[in-house]
């Protein structure tokens, strides 16, 4: 079953190109939470705090900065709830270290060694490859949209064939943005000091 319902070949390239944008998007959003050796407010992205039985992303509840290149600040807005919030990072497995001070929580980014760098490297490209699958998918729900329009006469058969070339177009183009995003980001995680 199709998720991109077009009634034209206009509006299933359009919610294509939107939905592949997504993706390159999510992608940013997921490398973000990558250790790279350099601090990172991204880095604590992922992290959700019991919040008086609200379970809540940290940087809903607490200042984050990074005043020096391997140092991260957690500011509470919410003092009492300090500990929580280093429970939390401790138990997040980041390889983090937060040390409380009963007003602040500093957290120190160790230098990342080779090993460690390579991992992050091999999670990195299958994080990768979901988001290429992901685009790969949206072209799969276009061509079918496009081919639910042949079938039912509403395009001719030129028409339909040359939209699917602008799909595969948009696809490559994808899949270039992602690899290149992904080149950036395994430069910086093997960028060492």
């Amino acid at each position: 079953m199709s998720h991109i319902h077009g009634e034209s070949i206009e509006e299933i390239e359009m919610e294509a190109e939107e939905k592949m944008e997504k993706t390159i998007a999510d992608l940013g959003r997921e490398m973000g939470t990558i250790r790279t050796g350099r601090a990172s407010v991204h880095l604590l992205d992922p992290i959700k705090v019991d919040y008086y039985g609200a379970i809540t992303p940290l940087n809903q509840m607490a200042t984050i900065t990074t005043p020096e290149a391997s140092l991260i600040t957690v500011q509470p807005w919410d003092a009492s709830q300090i500990g929580a919030i280093e429970r939390a990072i401790q138990q997040a497995e980041l390889g983090l270290n937060p040390q409380n001070d009963g007003k602040l929580i500093r957290i120190q980014i160790p230098a990342l060694n080779e090993e460690r760098r390579r991992e992050l490297v091999k999670h990195l490209h299958q994080m990768t490859e979901m988001h290429r699958v992901a685009a790969r998918a949206v072209r799969r729900d276009a061509n079918d949209a496009l081919k639910k329009l042949e079938k039912d006469s509403t395009i001719s058969e030129d028409e339909g064939r040359s939209a699917h070339d602008d799909i595969q177009e948009l696809t490559n183009a994808t899949i270039k943005k992602l690899d290149e995003a992904s080149a950036v980001k395994e430069k910086e995680i093997m960028e060492i000091g």
